[in-house]
């Protein structure tokens, strides 16, 4: 058999049925249900509409639960899509515009500042670095990409926080401790609204060795088209290196807010003003 006849051979016609696989079929078939808005509140009847048995149906469901490609509702009622579906699309749609579009504006910032800088996305109540890039310097981040730190206790995650309903923080928090990081982390509840408020209220959130001692950072939110929190980003370096001047801490201000916006912007956002305007969040 020639090379080219066996690789034709190995690949299966597209839609073709005897390449199926019934379970992978089912899972599918169901979560499709879900998202028509059938949460499965009653196995039975949504067994019967789907055209299988309680007990497969059972074990779809648990086995989709675990991998959190659904989850429970808050109030009991049956189940909804989950984040962890969520986030396999969002990193398709994110690697396609957020880190594309993104990564060449915090690269220039990384350059014009001589601090290291991110994209993140809010997880839960984890920051997933999804872009980093790092000045010609001798001391940079070693957070890469694919890296999880806890939302309440760095700045990427604290402003995408301060953009949320406060119900809405209260939900994530509900059953996941708030861990002290450091002296400066809010450990309570309470405390993580009103880091929030004051936050949400300056448009940047700002960190003095408020995740690790000696290292400052600060960080601001980016919009997508429909105005709704997509991602943020952040500038973190040596505490040194955010007091090189008087004007040190504006210039960085003016840095972070113009490359927010402008990202905001090239993904579509139009809403007239800076997305990372103060006066906007009061």
């Amino acid at each position: 058999m020639s090379l080219a006849k066996a690789s034709h051979d190995s690949i299966p016609h597209r839609g073709s049925a005897s390449y199926g696989v019934p379970p992978v079929e089912r899972a599918f078939k169901l979560l499709r249900h879900i998202a028509a808005g059938d949460s499965v509140a009653n196995m039975s009847v949504s067994a019967r509409a789907l055209g299988i048995s309680r007990t497969t149906l059972m074990r779809l469901v648990a086995t989709l639960e675990a991998e959190q490609i659904i989850e429970r509702k808050a109030d009991g009622s049956g189940y909804s899509l989950g984040l962890g579906l969520v986030g396999l699309a969002g990193q398709a749609l994110y690697a396609s515009d957020l880190v594309q579009v993104g990564d060449p504006v915090i690269a220039g910032m990384a350059q014009q500042l001589g601090l290291s800088t991110h994209i993140g996305l809010l997880d839960g109540t984890d920051v997933l670095y999804v872009a980093r890039r790092t000045p010609n310097a001798h001391l940079v981040s070693n957070v890469g990409i694919g890296s999880r730190l806890p939302a309440h206790a760095t700045t990427m995650g604290r402003i995408m926080l301060a953009h949320l309903p406060a119900s809405e923080i209260e939900v994530r928090y509900r059953h996941t401790p708030l861990k002290r990081v450091t002296e400066k982390t809010p450990v309570t509840l309470q405390a993580l609204l009103n880091q929030c408020v004051t936050d949400r209220t300056a448009g940047l959130a700002w960190s003095d060795s408020h995740y690790e001692a000696g290292i400052a950072s600060a960080a601001a939110v980016i919009f997508d088209r429909l105005g709704s929190v997509i991602g943020a980003l952040n500038v973190t370096g040596p505490t040194a290196g955010f007091a090189t001047h008087a004007d040190r801490r504006a210039e960085i201000e003016d840095a972070v807010r113009t490359a927010a916006t402008t990202i905001s912007s090239r993904l579509g956002y139009t809403k007239r003003g800076s997305a990372l305007d103060p006066r906007r969040m009061q």
